[in-house]
Parts: C-alpha cells; structure tokens; sequence
C-alpha cells in the first residue's frame, strides 16, 4: 500500500559541475531513488523514454511505499465512452471474435468516421481512405514506412516539434532519417521562411505536427495551417496532422456535429495529407488500442511509381492497405472497431458529447499550473501566439538554475515525476512536461505540500 508519508533527512547531492545543493527533509530518501535509478541503467530521468520512466517510478514507489504525483504518462485518466462498451460487448455475443476483420476496416465504422470528419472537420473524406488502425500509433508506424518509400529521391521527414518522443523513436526503429526544428519561436510568418527553408532542400518527403501540440499545447491558427499547406504543395510534400488529442483546445467548443466552429486541419487547405485521430483521449478508450487513420482523396489515388519498389502496386491507398497494414497488424481488432463505431455513431448524432467529459482535463491544468507557479516555476510555453496558451491535458515548466533533467532527478526525492521537455524535440531544454490526466483532486493537497518543501529547499 502507498501512503503519503513525513518528511525524511536531509540529503547533499551533486547538482551540476562544481555546484552542491544542501537539501533540506525531503519525501523520499535518495538512496531509494537514486539505487532503482542504477539498477534500472538510468543515469537520468530526463533521458529516460516515457516507459522508462514509468518502470523506475514504479520501483520507486514499491520500495518506499509513498505515492507519487504522476504526471509522466499522457493516458486518460477518466472512464471509457459507455457507448463503446456497450456496443463491444454486443459485438462480442454476435460472435465477431471468430472472425478476421477486413483489412479495410469494418464498412459501417468506415462510413462513421467520414461523417465525424464531416461533423466535426467540415472536411470530405471518401470512406474508402477511412482506415481504423491499431491505435494512432500503428497509424504513424505505417505512415512513417510508406512516407520514406513514395519518391527514391526524398529520405527524409520533418518534424514540427516539439512532439511526442515516440513518433522519433518510430523513425527511427525503421532506419528513416528525420530533421526538426522548434515551432515556438517560428509562429505566424515566420513559419514560412522557416519551411522554406527547411523543403527547399529538396529532400523532406512529409512533415508531421500535433495540433494541440504534445507536450506545448499550443494551437496552430487557420493562418498557419494555411502556410503549412501552401509550403508542402509548392515542394510536394505529404502533411501528417496528429489528431491526438481532438477537439481539446477548451478556449472553442468544437463538440457539436455539423455546426461551427470545427476543429482546425490542413484537410481545409491541402489535398495530400493524412489525418491520424485518436480514441485514447478524447473518448478515454486508450486501452482498446483503436485509432482512425484518414486519407485526403487526393493522395490515396496518387500513383507514386517508386512505390513498386516495395509493393506490388504504386497506388498509395492500396499500397498502404493491402501491403503495409496488412504485414503489420492484418487489421484492427474486431470487436474494437465496433465499439468505435458505437462512439461514432453517439457523437454524430449528439447523443455523446466528448467534450463535456474531458473539459476536467482542463480544469485541473488551471489548478495545477497555479500551484507550480506559486511555488517558484515558471511556465515554459506560456504564450499562443498572442494569446495565453490553453489549459488542457499538458502544461510545461520549469525552476529557476535547473535544467529539465536535473529538474526531474530531483522530483524523484519529492514524489513528482514528469517527462523532460529535451525528449520531445524542444530545445527549451530547462523545462518538463506535466500530464494532468492521472493527477487526482484528492492528490492536489500533496502537490502542493511538496512543490512547497522543493521551493523551501530551493531558497
């Protein structure tokens, strides 16, 4: 059992060259935390992958029986859509768990996602380039495999970060190459230079950005879409827009079917690109592993005849359907896509407002950032554009004379952990990421106890 428990001893420990810090009671002795860390191979947990750091808090956790604050992981932390349950379970009496599931998808939930796209994009997408994907995960693995195949002069794609560490790591399992820059400093026209700058080179196939932006949370404006796309059409280029987290930029409502405002895409401005929506966070499905993969029109017919190189046709729907999902998953689970489609099927016809449920989301940010910045943090990416950027499902800080990886080592002996922001392709490398997701209110009391103690300590 994990309890919360007193002060301990005071540590001294080693910080950065020729700097020591006197640590006054701390949560967690250092010994605990920095012996797991050894036997784990960790020599940071700022260098650590998001699993990785998951594990060494666990060890953590079990060794010293005090419960962490986690705010590593970017899970849900609220029930499922009951209509996917509902609709699972049916599907599962009806005896579909025999059966293989077509390769293209089920044909109803096919029909279902280009109505949401329509409902809630205002965006045309023929069925046929509505493919559900084993999470949006399997859906960048295979984008990734296909992107680097399309023309045998481009080995390349470029990263709009920062962004989730994982979609690198992808890449790079693959043996791909991938270039990156920092959007922060590049918003509005300077978004433009910037691409050109990076295109013109001749060698980037595709590009890929997270609107929210994982771990920012940003929010590019109909402009910049706008500039994105008139970029990649004037060099040729495939956008990938990662739909993680869907309609959760809380300043707009975008939960209602076939009224405006809808969530912004590229699908309005280009005509290569591929959407990848998940089900994990907006609908608190992550542990059914099923995600939408979306195919503009344009480029699911495209005939890229270095395609043949690798499959046995050079038309990028095929290709990408019969000969890269099928070697890697030979479909997304049955009774999955029904339950998806039973999701679908509520938020279409407004039975099932997503929003309402994950605006907690939000409102814990509010609470959290509030916390840290009272104790002595700063917020990291603090403006959007113009404007305050948005509460929502991650917020970034960072203290004063520390960088993110010393940052979270420390958080080890507070009972806090987070992910560092140098993993995500920021090059703000003195802050974290916090996910609100698994951050109970009855926790919020313990936060703040111990952001409080670390600024005590930090005097």
């Amino acid at each position: 059992m994990c309890i919360y428990l007193p002060y301990i001893k005071k540590n001294i420990y080693f910080v950065a060259p020729n700097k020591y810090i006197v640590m006054g009671k701390t949560i967690i002795e250092k010994e605990i935390a920095d012996s797991i860390k050894s036997k784990l191979g960790i020599k940071s947990a700022g260098q650590a992958s998001i699993r990785e750091v998951k594990k060494l808090v666990d060890e953590i956790e079990s060794a010293s029986s005090v419960k962490f604050v986690r705010m590593e992981m970017g899970v849900p932390g609220l029930p499922p859509a009951q209509a996917g349950i509902e609709a699972e379970i049916e599907a599962l009496k009806s005896g579909v768990a025999a059966l293989y599931p077509d390769i293209m998808g089920v044909k109803a939930l096919k029909n279902e996602i280009s109505l949401f796209v329509k409902n809630f994009l205002d965006v045309n997408v023929s069925p046929e380039g509505c493919v559900p994907t084993v999470g949006s995960m399997q859906g960048g693995f295979a984008s990734f495999m296909m992107l680097n195949r399309i023309k045998a002069d481009r080995d390349t794609i470029l990263f709009i970060d920062p962004g989730f560490p994982v979609h690198k790591q992808q890449v790079k399992v693959l043996g791909n190459k991938f270039a990156s820059f920092d959007v922060y400093n590049f918003r509005g026209e300077k978004l433009r230079e910037k691409l050109e700058s990076m295109l013109s080179a001749g060698n980037i196939h595709s590009m890929l950005y997270s609107n929210p932006n994982n771990p920012s949370w940003i929010c590019f404006t109909d402009s910049e879409l706008k500039i994105i796309a008139e970029v990649a059409a004037k060099y040729d280029v495939v956008v990938v827009e990662d739909l993680a987290y869907f309609a959760m930029d809380f300043r707009k409502d975008y939960s209602k079917p076939g009224q405006p405002p809808f969530q912004p895409t590229i699908a309005n401005y280009y005509d290569k690109y591929i959407l990848m929506i998940s089900s994990s966070k907006a609908f608190s499905y992550a542990g059914q592993r099923i995600g939408m993969m979306v195919i503009s029109d344009k480029l699911f017919t495209t005939k890229y005849p270095d395609l043949k190189r690798f499959y046995a046709r050079e038309e990028f729907g095929h290709a990408m359907i019969f000969g890269t999902l099928y070697a890697l998953s030979s479909g997304a689970a049955h009774t999955t896509q029904y339950g998806l489609l039973g999701i679908l099927k509520a938020a279409n016809n407004g039975s099932y407002n997503f929003r309402e449920d994950v605006m907690e989301y939000g409102r814990k940010a509010g609470i959290m950032k509030k916390m840290f910045t009272d104790n002595g943090f700063k917020i990291v990416y603090d403006m959007d554009e113009n404007n305050p950027v948005a509460d929502g499902f991650y917020f970034t800080v960072s203290y004063p004379g520390l960088t993110g990886d010393q940052l979270l080592d420390e958080f080890l002996y507070y009972g806090i952990s987070a992910i560092a922001l140098s993993t995500t392709g920021s090059e703000r490398t003195e802050g974290i990421r916090a996910c609100v997701s698994l951050v109970h209110r009855d926790q919020f009391p313990a936060l703040e106890e111990r952001l409080k103690l670390f600024r005590e300590n930090h005097a």
